[in-house]
């Protein structure tokens, strides 16, 4: 499209001076605005660029730390079971040495064995009891499946129904967590459904 000049063309084709775009601002020269905008946003960039540098810096050494912490953490956590282990053992050693003179002495009788051995056993529970571990009752109880495991159901009418007629196996707790279920025959009492 051809323009035509201002004095005698169409009004359709002459500019249209309020709609012209402003002229550029020359950025390079010093002390226009742009300049000065142009500036502030280096600078800004500057210092965006040194927060970041220290952001990254102190997430470095806080993974740093960090890693040195859980490191300590699981050799102290090592350390405290070898020493709980360590606690445990000394606690049983009276027993081995009380079986290895048990295995060592002659028995005028075989009644003084027996009662050497419960003896020893009686030792041994008592430092397991120190230790946090007891026993599960058994024998005569109703039938928990948490803390016993059937082997067997014997049909009688001599014992309630779903309770225990003997233990196989002992079993045993450490506090409250479950080590071992007792192995148990149970039960079943057909006039008791």
């Amino acid at each position: 499209m051809a323009f035509k000049k201002p004095n005698g063309g169409s009004p359709e084709a002459e500019l249209e001076l309020d709609r012209e775009l402003p002229p550029a601002e020359n950025d390079d020269q010093p002390g226009t605005p742009a300049s000065a905008n142009t500036a502030d946003l280096q600078a800004e960039l500057e210092k965006a660029r040194t927060e970041r540098a220290a952001f990254l810096d102190r997430a470095a050494r806080l993974q740093a730390e960090f890693d040195n912490f859980r490191k300590r953490n699981a050799k102290e956590t090592q350390d405290y079971r070898e020493y709980a282990l360590a606690d445990a053992l000394q606690s049983l050693l009276p027993i081995l040495d009380s079986l290895d003179r048990a295995l060592k002495t002659d028995a005028a009788s075989l009644k003084d064995f027996h009662d050497g051995i419960e003896l020893i056993d009686k030792q041994f529970h008592d430092a397991l009891a120190k230790l946090g571990v007891q026993p599960i009752p058994a024998e005569g109880e109703s039938f928990d499946p948490t803390l016993h495991q059937a082997i067997q159901m014997v049909d009688t009418s001599e014992v309630e129904d779903n309770h225990v007629i003997d233990e196989l196996q002992r079993g045993y707790k450490l506090r409250e967590r479950l080590l071992r279920p007792a192995m148990v025959r149970v039960a079943r009492n057909p006039k008791g459904k």
